[in-house]
């Protein structure tokens, strides 16, 4: 296909505020605009990037879902007992490498992580990333970038989020020199986790930022001699809001008297805690339990308008979400704080991502599930 070719460079975690206090690529990039965030983590942004859909029809809003009756990890009920003792099996690293071989064993061509899941908890949830997102068929039956660009017939690439940013980098600006591509999904992820690490310290976000912006000249560069006419587009997922906080929901939940699995069943992530309810008094115990914690409980209005509302209650029965900088400790993803974290309300302000771009923003680029179009237009 000739004409323009179409770039598009994913930052993860390049918040609109990072973007405003340094002047990121304000010459190159001059049309701008604040984005809200989709409710959610990266597990749910990417999808929501990758189809234009919410999660309540792509699926994906947290890693782990209660779905007892289409758990894969059944047969690891077999395996728990002998984790034994429990502290050593909740060590960083060795959490890491018995991920890897439930991955292997289970044959998940997606992102897998354990992170501070109980494992004996796992024979009744679900996981959600068990297929690569980024290539044809990865979301099915929800048509994804991929499968979008092949059926347009245009030449294109996709990074391997498996590979170094540098290399994906390289490879996107080989590909523009030589002219062989029209459409471009350049992946970056690990300016996430530095901001996990060190949101707020400009003399360590400062010289990473000012390297991308080295990256994207860069690829500004190639693209001017691959002599063919182009747009360049930076976007991001969301921004990073510092730790203010933390609560102990295990602690509460279990000074309460209730026991996972017999009165309840949950998915505690770093910000917000889902719930189904087993028993027809937990309801009214957990939400008690949590009377004292900062945060709320989301309306149904709150979660249709989030996209995360579903009929058959797949991301839970309720969801406490807490606010802005207060993390859950102990939670599912780990038992200590991060210094940043996202996906706690998308109208805080340090949770706004941004798009950057050299052709005009279209005025229905607001929301994050827009990108999608804009991507796929022809």
């Amino acid at each position: 296909m000739s004409g323009k070719v179409r770039v598009f460079v994913f930052i993860d975690a390049l918040g609109w505020k990072q973007v405003e206090r340094f002047g990121f690529l304000g010459d190159l990039l001059p049309n701008r605009r604040k984005i809200e965030m989709q409710f959610g983590y990266s597990c749910t942004a990417i999808p929501t990037i990758l189809t234009g859909e919410r999660p309540a029809v792509h699926g994906h809003l947290a890693f782990y879902d209660y779905a007892p009756n289409k758990s894969p990890f059944k047969k690891m009920r077999f395996l728990a007992p002998f984790l034994r003792p429990r502290g050593f099996w909740r060590r960083g690293r060795v959490r890491n490498q018995l991920s890897k071989c439930v991955k292997r064993l289970y044959g998940f061509t997606g992102y897998f992580q354990l992170y501070g899941v109980p494992i004996e908890r796992l024979p009744m949830l679900d996981y959600c990333e068990k297929t690569d997102l980024f290539v044809r068929g990865g979301l099915a039956p929800v048509k994804n970038l991929a499968d979008v660009w092949s059926e347009q017939g245009v030449k294109y690439i996709i990074s391997n989020w498996r590979l170094p940013e540098a290399e994906n980098f390289r490879e996107a600006a080989e590909s523009f020199r030589a002219g062989a591509v029209d459409r471009a999904f350049v992946y970056s992820a690990a300016f996430d986790a530095l901001q996990h690490d060190n949101v707020g310290r400009d003399d360590v976000l400062g010289p990473r930022i000012e390297k991308y912006a080295e990256t994207i000249r860069g690829l500004h560069r190639a693209l001017v001699e691959g002599g063919r006419p182009f747009e360049l587009t930076v976007f991001s997922d969301h921004g990073m809001t510092p730790l203010r906080g933390t609560s102990d929901a295990p602690a509460a939940l279990a000074g309460a008297g209730l026991v996972w699995g017999v009165d309840y069943a949950s998915a505690i992530d770093s910000t917000m805690a889902r719930f189904w309810w087993l028993k027809g008094d937990a309801e009214k115990k957990v939400r008690a339990a949590f009377a004292n914690f900062p945060g709320r409980w989301l309306t149904e209005g709150e979660m249709r308008y989030h996209g995360i509302w579903r009929e058959d209650h797949k991301f839970g029965d309720a969801i406490f979400l807490s606010n802005a900088g207060v993390q859950f400790i102990p939670s599912d993803m780990g038992v200590k704080p991060l210094n940043g974290m996202h996906g706690f309300d998308p109208a805080d302000e340090d949770s706004d991502a941004c798009w950057l771009s050299t052709e005009s923003v279209p005025d229905d680029v607001r929301r994050v599930c827009d990108y999608f179009s804009v991507m796929t237009r022809a």
